[in-house]
């Protein structure tokens, strides 16, 4: 579908953000600070409306809801606060003899006008903390909701407009048609989270107008669980790691590639976590989430029903409410389903290996990861594992967590994105860092103009 083909003009709305961008609105940091504090009060303020969407659309938790989408936005946009001067700030760089006299800077300027596409499985958090980036930097910004999450969708529209300015930051609310043609414009940078498949569509559209994306996409996350490993604490952080927001997490863990001499340790340890925090019936518990929506209910239930493994804890579900239980699978056969892509849901393959070494094959045999978490005692095996290994990021004897820290940039590397955002990473993200030589008029030596000569060659040899 193409955009003449929906109908749909974001023309006009293009044009008056780049209106308020040619006057020079977004550059001053009074204008960057007020739309960063009108976020938080959006956030604070808003707290009610948007975790009231988010159990409408997920089943998502209060808790949960507000520890994963509100309160890591908001550490996020403190944290540019408190930082937003000294990035903004021209940086000095030292220059070669042959540049002297004269004065070298850096000078971060923003891009312009930028899109931010959000999915559903976190639509508060994957949408406003890039747009957060975007703001800190100094560009307008239009934000694209997840219409898998319309609840959301709609308290963001409502809410965003009423907390920033309109003449800089814009909400459109729609599915395909509407970010089809919004793709269609051409924009100074989209960022987009989301899948692989529609990756490659965001960045074929916006190659149409040599456009720069960044990508956050996702991937098969492993956790890696050696035999010296705290078995009790790697099993509650990989149940939990694998159930936040029932699994529909693009850093949760997918699998566990665990030493075979701890492999069935391990495993009665993650199914007595999970009965821990939700209980014998996980769909009475008010602590679980549920599956988005019926298209991927089925994806996950067939999943579940494949013969390529062994089901041994979990695997009920119902299809009125969407809910899966957390499911625990093991006898993983080659070629099963449930290895072949994301899972990105409540199931859980456990696969014994022999030594860390076969972990890291097979994680080397995969599209690089955007998450990588080992649990182990050995800080040379850490150190293996992160040196020998490619992946977004890697949490030590922990999972998701590495989100949540905004002094560390968050993005993926080959399949599982590209680029990174959070704290510093996503300032530079949404600005182009300005080379500025400044020279002075005298001396002017005549060394570097011809006639050349030997003795100026010896000099200039020198000088470079």
């Amino acid at each position: 579908m193409t955009a003449t083909e929906t109908g749909l003009d974001f023309g006009p709305l293009l044009g008056e953000l780049r209106a308020t961008y040619a006057e020079g609105t977004t550059r001053p940091l009074g204008w960057r600070v007020d739309q960063l504090k009108g976020l938080l009060r959006l956030l604070e303020e808003g707290e009610g409306e948007l975790l009231g969407a988010l159990a409408a659309d997920l089943g998502k938790p209060r808790l949960e809801g507000w520890s994963s989408d509100l309160a890591v936005t908001a550490a996020e946009v403190r944290y540019s606060l408190a930082h937003l001067k000294r990035w903004s700030r021209p940086q000095r760089v030292r220059l070669p003899l042959l540049a002297f006299p004269g004065k070298g800077s850096i000078h971060p300027e923003p891009l312009g006008v930028a899109l931010v596409i959000a999915p559903w499985n976190y639509p508060v958090q994957l949408l406003l903390a890039p747009m957060a980036a975007a703001i800190s930097a100094g560009n307008c910004v239009v934000g694209k909701p997840s219409e898998l999450a319309p609840a959301t969708s709609a308290a963001l529209a409502h809410l965003v407009p009423r907390y920033l300015d309109p003449a800089g930051v814009g909400i459109v609310e729609g599915g395909v048609p509407e970010a089809t043609a919004l793709l269609a414009e051409r924009w100074d940078h989209v960022f987009y989270t989301g899948n692989g498949e529609v990756g490659r569509v965001v960045a074929r559209a916006a190659a149409e107008h040599l456009t720069p994306v960044t990508l956050e996409l996702g991937g098969k996350s492993p956790a890696v669980v050696d035999a010296d490993a705290d078995l009790e604490v790697a099993a509650r952080r990989i149940a939990w790691g694998k159930c936040l927001n029932a699994g529909q997490t693009c850093v949760g863990v997918d699998h566990v590639l665990v030493h075979q001499g701890v492999a069935d340790e391990l495993t009665d340890r993650i199914i007595a976590a999970l009965t821990e925090f939700f209980g014998p019936d996980p769909a009475a518990s008010p602590d679980y989430a549920r599956i988005v929506n019926d298209r991927h209910f089925a994806r996950l239930s067939a999943l579940v029903d494949d013969d390529g493994h062994e089901v041994i804890h979990g695997g009920q579900r119902d299809a009125a409410t969407r809910y899966l239980a957390p499911t625990v699978v093991t006898d993983v056969r080659a070629g099963a389903a449930v290895m072949a892509d994301e899972i990105f849901g409540p199931i859980l393959p456990i696969l014994p290996v022999a030594e860390v070494d076969e972990a890291i094959a097979r994680i080397n045999g995969q599209d690089k990861p955007l998450a990588l978490y080992a649990f182990t005692r050995s800080s040379a095996t850490a150190a293996r594992l992160v040196e020998r290994t490619s992946s977004g990021a890697v949490c030590l004897n922990g999972t998701i967590l590495q989100l949540c820290v905004p002094s560390l940039p968050f993005g993926g590397v080959g399949a599982s994105g590209s680029g990174s955002y959070h704290g510093r990473a996503g300032f530079d993200t949404f600005s182009h860092r300005k080379a500025v030589l400044a020279r002075a008029a005298h001396p002017d030596l005549k060394l570097a103009y011809p006639p050349s000569t030997r003795l100026k060659e010896r000099v200039l040899r020198r000088l470079f």
